[in-house]
């Protein structure tokens, strides 16, 4: 054990207060997570992050947390960083629709960001279970690369209920069809090369068919029914929010974008875990995974300039401590960095990058100076006893935030590798 860090009083709180894992197996016993108990209390949304998608102790230590919070807690969601549109289907499989065999199918154009094992387990769990696990969907479509994920279903529900405006919604789903890729990697780009006439008719034939979604209400409702129409206008809501957001995006690249611009998908996750809690049956409790940077509760900034306000942070604002945000890290090993590359079957190519020595000021370093291994942490304890790090890390890099007050709990394993079979599955490096 090294001598007491006196120049990281973090590290010494650590020393104290952390408390070690025993496994990472996704199936090894369960005890050793019982300090989470404490953490997440009677939160309705606990919230488990990574600092990098694509990592196999990241999913891992997931799958097992989600294992706790259903078997030991009484949680009954998973909700995922994955199309709202898209989340119905894989809704109906874990509740045992189709054959096991089916879920590859359903998964086949989407980012592997390690949501195939967690809905196999629910799917195997609620054969026997008394209370069974719902996945839920909040994502806008196709991790922002199309929007015909949302547009498909709502056409088919307004050629049920209002004919009349199928010629709007033909059109849009004519543009996005143009430049709609496997995400907003590979779909922004192409979006900037639509002639400003196409980007505008898009834009507000979505903004006309959501006021009218919204006027007549009652006339849809009553051709129809109530969770229908919920659904459809939530879609519609997913398609609006997405084509904000090849705005935001081209924006932010250009250098001209309006400041946080790009927290239009952030906005759209958060209202859509407040959607599912307000129709599932009360008291119900999610577990929610997404990245680090969708979970924390304070602002994303980076060299200084906000970028984006998180879902997190609409959640915490919304629910309160009803909301709870656990980060994981890792100390050393390698990180998937996402390289925008338009000829990679998403639109970014995955590199295996080593990662450097924790920096100074980070949450990874005072683990490191702590000596700490597989563990987790309460930060909310922390907040009221010591001063905290002011940067965690996103992929090889690092955000620069308050982590006290970002997150709730933090679950650090001292190593890190980039799994294996991402660039078989459509990524190169």
């Amino acid at each position: 054990m090294p001598a007491p860090s006196h120049h990281n009083p973090f590290a010494d709180w650590l020393r104290g207060h952390a408390v070690p894992l025993t496994h990472l197996d996704p199936e090894a016993p369960l005890d050793d997570l019982e300090p989470l108990r404490d953490i997440i209390g009677t939160a309705r949304v606990v919230a488990i992050g990574e600092n990098s998608h694509f990592v196999t102790e990241f999913e891992r230590i997931r799958r097992r947390v989600l294992r706790f919070l259903v078997e030991r807690c009484g949680f009954t969601v998973l909700a995922f960083e994955y199309g709202f549109s898209e989340g119905f289907p894989l809704d109906a499989w874990a509740q045992g629709e189709g054959t096991d065999d089916d879920l590859s199918a359903h998964l086949a154009a989407a980012i592997p960001v390690g949501l195939d094992e967690p809905l196999r387990w629910i799917r195997r769990h609620n054969r026997t279970a008394a209370h069974p696990v719902r996945f839920a969907g909040i994502d806008i479509p196709a991790a922002g690369g199309s929007l015909l994920p949302a547009l498909a279903p709502v056409t088919d529900y307004l050629r049920q209920v209002d004919p009349e405006t199928l010629p709007a919604i033909q059109t849009a789903t004519r543009i996005a069809g143009s430049f709609a890729g496997a995400s907003a990697a590979a779909a922004a780009p192409a979006w900037t090369r639509l002639a400003a006439a196409e980007q505008d008719t898009l834009s507000a034939t979505l903004m006309r068919l959501l006021i009218r979604f919204r006027a007549v209400a009652p006339l849809y409702i009553s051709r129809g029914d109530r969770r229908s129409y919920d659904i459809a206008l939530r879609r519609l809501e997913a398609a609006c929010h997405a084509d904000y957001g090849f705005r935001a995006m081209a924006g932010l690249y250009a250098g001209n974008g309006l400041t946080a611009d790009t927290s239009a998908r952030d906005v759209y996750m958060a209202g859509s875990i407040l959607w599912h809690l307000e129709r599932l049956h009360p008291g119900t409790r999610i577990v929610l995974a997404a990245h680090n940077a969708h979970i924390q509760k304070t602002p994303v900034s980076f060299d200084g300039h906000l970028t984006g306000l998180p879902m997190g942070q609409h959640l915490h604002d919304s629910l309160g401590d009803d909301y709870v945000a656990l980060a994981l890290t890792s100390v050393t090993g390698h990180t998937a960095d996402m390289r925008p590359d338009e000829n990679a079957r998403f639109g970014f190519a995955i590199d295996d990058t080593a990662l450097e020595p924790p920096e100074p000021g980070s949450v990874e370093a005072a683990f490191a100076d702590a000596d700490l291994g597989l563990s987790i942490a309460d930060l909310r304890r922390a907040r009221r006893e010591v001063p905290g790090p002011d940067r965690i890390r996103i992929q090889s890099a690092y955000l620069h935030t308050p982590v006290l007050d970002a997150f709730d709990g933090i679950l650090t394993t001292p190593t890190s590798t980039v799994a294996s079979g991402i660039e078989s599955r459509g990524t190169s490096t």
